[in-house]
C-alpha cells in the first residue's frame, strides 16, 4: 500500500485566502488496477487560477468540494504501471491536485521529453503558462513591428514570456511588476524596453510616458488599478487579451468607483477588441508552442525564472505568498 499526503480545501475562504483554509491528509491508495498507474510526484504548480476553485461560484470550471483535494497540475515519475501506454520511470504532467501520490488511467495527462529542462519547467515557461502567453498575445493580440506591447505582472510566468516573443515579432515591450528588483531583472534579464513599478505614487504618469506612442496590446492579468491607468492610453484599434485578474481574486476591497462606463466609452469609440480567453482553447497549439518555445530557449531568445519552495506542506503558505505578489517567477512546489 502506498500513503499519499495531500492538501485538501477544509473551508471556502471569506476574502483574502488563510492557512485554516487547507487541511493536510495522509490516506492509503488502493491497489492500481488494470489501465491505471501510480504517479510520485516530483512538483506541484501554483497559479493564481486556483483561487477562483476555491468558491463555490459559476465560473468555467466547477469548484474544489470543501474537503476535496485542492486542484492543480503536478510533474511526476511512473511508480507503478498497468497500463499499457506508461512505462515504470517516465516523467508525467497533469492535473493530479496537490498531493505526493495519485493513481491515475491517463486521462489528461502527457509525457515529458528532453525538451523539457529543467524538469519544472513543464509546468511554467513549457507549460500552461508559457502556452497561455503564446496563444494569447499571438492568436488574439497580434503584434506587429513596432507596435507597443504592454503587459503586467511582467516576471511572472505568463507576462514574462509575453514580453519576450513581443520582442521577437519586433514590437516595443513595456512591463509592469512591483518592486525595483523585478524591474530591473525584466530590463536587464528579459530584454524588456521599459517596465513600471506600480507600486509607484505616480505610477499613471509614469506609464504614460513609456508610451509616447500610446498601447496596441494590453495582455491583461491583473485588472484593478492597472486596468484603469492602461485604458486611456488605448490606441484606436487595440487589443486586449484577458486571460486574469489577479487584483480581484483575493477579496480586495471596492474604491467605492464605478469605472465601467468610462471604460466602455473607450472600447466603443476606440474600436477596441476586449476578448477574455481560456487557455483550454488553443490546447491545439500546444505542439507548434512546445517545439518554438523550446528553440526559443535553447537560442537565448527565451529566459524564465523560477520560484521554488520545498516541501508539499509549504504550499499553501507558497499560495497564499503568491496571490499577494511575494513570488518571483514561476511559483513551483517542490514535493517532499
Amino acid at each position: 500500500m502506498v500513503t499519499s499526503r495531500r492538501i485538501v480545501l477544509a473551508a471556502r475562504p471569506e476574502g483574502a485566502v488563510q492557512l485554516s483554509n487547507f487541511r493536510t491528509e495522509e490516506v492509503e491508495l488502493p491497489p492500481v488496477q488494470d489501465g491505471q498507474f501510480l504517479v510520485g510526484g516530483n512538483f506541484l504548480s501554483l497559479d493564481p487560477y486556483m483561487r477562483g476553485r476555491m468558491d463555490d461560484r459559476k465560473s468555467y470550471a466547477a469548484p474544489v468540494p470543501v474537503g476535496g483535494v485542492m486542484e492543480g497540475e503536478i510533474i511526476g515519475t511512473v511508480l507503478e504501471s498497468r497500463h499499457p501506454g506508461y512505462s515504470v520511470g517516465e516523467k508525467v504532467a497533469g492535473r493530479l491536485g496537490w498531493q505526493s501520490h495519485a493513481i491515475t488511467d491517463g486521462a489528461g495527462m502527457v509525457k515529458l521529453d528532453d525538451r523539457f529542462k529543467p524538469l519544472s519547467t513543464a509546468v511554467g515557461v513549457l507549460g500552461m503558462p508559457g502556452l497561455t502567453a503564446y496563444s494569447g498575445l499571438l492568436t488574439l493580440g497580434k503584434p506587429k513591428p513596432g507596435e507597443t506591447v504592454v503587459v503586467a505582472a511582467a516576471t511572472g510566468p505568463v507576462g514574462s514570456l509575453v514580453g519576450q516573443i513581443a520582442k521577437i515579432y519586433g514590437a516595443r515591450a513595456v512591463g509592469i511588476a512591483g518592486g525595483p528588483e523585478k524591474c530591473a531583472y525584466a530590463l536587464e534579464e528579459l530584454g524588456f524596453d521599459a517596465m513600471i513599478d506600480h507600486r509607484s505614487p505616480t505610477f499613471a504618469q509614469e506609464l504614460a510616458a513609456a508610451c509616447p506612442n500610446g498601447i496596441d496590446v494590453y495582455f491583461e492579468l491583473v485588472g484593478g488599478a492597472i486596468l484603469q491607468a492602461v485604458l486611456p492610453l488605448l490606441n484606436n484599434f487595440a487589443r486586449v487579451p484577458v486571460c486574469g485578474l489577479i487584483a480581484q481574486y483575493d477579496g480586495a476591497p471596492s474604491e467605492g468607483v464605478d469605472n465601467l462606463p468610462a471604460a466602455m466609452r473607450i472600447v466603443l469609440s476606440r474600436s477596441v477588441m476586449m476578448r477574455g480567453f481560456i487557455v483550454g482553447e488553443y490546447w491545439d497549439q500546444r505542439p507548434k508552442f512546445l517545439d518554438e518555445v523550446s528553440q526559443w530557449i535553447a537560442e537565448g531568445k527565451v529566459k524564465f525564472r523560477e520560484d521554488i519552495v520545498q516541501g508539499l506542506d509549504n504550499a499553501p503558505e507558497a499560495f497564499m505568498g503568491m496571490l499577494k505578489g511575494k513570488n518571483f517567477g514561476k511559483m513551483v512546489v517542490a514535493i517532499d
